[in-house]
């Protein structure tokens, strides 16, 4: 089983002595009716309580016409690099709230950059390709993590409160949560149920709010 590293300890934050850990596992249920069997794009997070998380950098590349990583999940104020490591030009977007932004056209070896403000969801697209996405999930607060592909998760230094623990993916209709009371010994077994029986794919629109062009451009 293969358990994700603290949030709290990647942000450089103390670990409280009464800290504990939160693990457990994340489910997803496809169209078909079966569990779905890889889930390292779900984003496990603890709400109820904001605490300052030190901000990151961290990098989505363009290669291949492809966003890589597709998922990212970050505290607020970090700066997301867009490298392109494509020999044709990009353009990415989102018009994601108060997250919204528009890098403009560029291409190798240049990098656009974000910094990112306001908690939430941010979907990420290029306006030239419309085949490419990316989401950046924005936390206020240090205690998140990705699950591994079997759905496993632990994020560490949880003080002791009442909460609410969410799981999000992109394929389920909405996220889901549990109300959990963490002691100092922490919890070991929790379980979020997501369910994607619902998925489907929608084409977005450009930067414009318009359908896409036929064909590619650049």
């Amino acid at each position: 089983m293969r358990f994700v590293l603290s949030a709290l300890l990647a942000a450089g934050l103390a670990v409280p002595a009464s800290a504990a850990a939160v693990a457990g596992r994340v489910e997803m249920t496809d169209k078909n009716g079966k569990l779905v069997t890889d889930l390292s794009e779900a984003v496990v997070y603890v709400e109820g309580t904001r605490a300052r998380a030190t901000p990151q950098k961290v990098a989505i590349t363009m290669k291949g016409k492809e966003f890589r990583p597709h998922v990212v999940v970050v505290p607020v104020g970090s700066t997301v690099a867009f490298p392109n490591e494509d020999p044709i030009f990009h353009n990415v977007f989102s018009v994601s709230g108060d997250n919204r932004f528009d890098l403009d056209l560029y291409k190798r070896p240049k990098v656009g950059e974000r910094v990112f403000e306001q908690p939430g969801i941010v979907r990420v697209y290029c306006n030239i390709h419309p085949q490419m996405s990316a989401i950046v999930v924005i936390r206020d607060n240090p205690w998140y993590t990705k699950a591994g592909k079997d759905g496993s998760f632990s994020i560490d230094g949880v003080p002791p409160g009442k909460y609410t623990l969410t799981a999000w993916h992109e394929r389920a209709q909405k996220p889901t949560t549990i109300e959990l009371t963490v002691t100092d010994k922490g919890l070991a077994d929790a379980l979020l149920a997501l369910d994607g029986r619902g998925f489907k794919r929608q084409q977005h629109k450009n930067k414009f709010g318009k359908d896409y062009a036929v064909g590619e451009k650049y």
